[in-house]
């Protein structure tokens, strides 16, 4: 018999739930070491098995982080998203993520993921500012920021090396009140 899905959090397109360390270390650690999916995230180095175990180990212990899987019916887990750095004082949080299925690039799933989690910082954490970050070549990223509501705040010059050369990483903030438009038309258009 198959178990009960545990869902914390249920987007248009995903699902977004605690990760497991039995069922998805494996899959996650093929995403960690794929080149094409690391170019976009701060990782380079190669991963154990070792070493995704102790991280799924201590995803417990991190008090200011919240990071969950991001699932869809007919695949199961693509992806992982959360929030990192969560200042309880002053109401703020960073945002990462990661679709590591390359086949669910570019079809929405990351942007209703993030949605999703912004619904839950905001409306349930009572978070005010989410901050994040992509490098400069990630178009996608940068799309995907945008339409969420995010505005460019800075950047920092030539801070990454990627590809055979260095490239800015732009910096992207969003209050409450600019997801929530971004949030009136995601739900009227998707």
């Amino acid at each position: 018999m198959e178990k009960e899905k545990v869902v914390f959090l249920r987007g248009k397109k995903t699902i977004l739930r605690p990760l497991n360390k039995e069922t998805d270390l494996n899959l996650c650690l093929q995403w960690i070491n794929d080149q094409d999916v690391i170019q976009y995230i701060s990782l380079y180095l190669p991963v154990s098995v070792q070493g995704q175990a102790e991280w799924f180990d201590n995803l417990i212990k991190r008090k200011q982080d919240i990071i969950l899987g991001i699932e869809i019916p007919d695949k199961g887990l693509i992806g992982t998203t959360g929030l990192h750095k969560i200042d309880w004082k002053n109401r703020t949080a960073e945002h990462g993520v990661v679709i590591g299925a390359k086949d669910c690039w570019s079809k929405g799933y990351g942007k209703d993921a993030h949605m999703t989690l912004l619904d839950y910082a905001f409306n349930t954490l009572n978070l005010r500012k989410i901050n994040s970050s992509f490098i400069s070549f990630n178009r996608r990223s940068r799309n995907y920021h945008l339409t969420c509501g995010y505005k460019i705040e800075g950047g920092r010059r030539k801070q990454v090396y990627r590809n055979g050369k260095y490239w800015d990483i732009v910096l992207v903030g969003l209050f409450k009140r600019e997801w929530v438009t971004a949030w009136k038309k995601y739900q009227e258009e998707g």
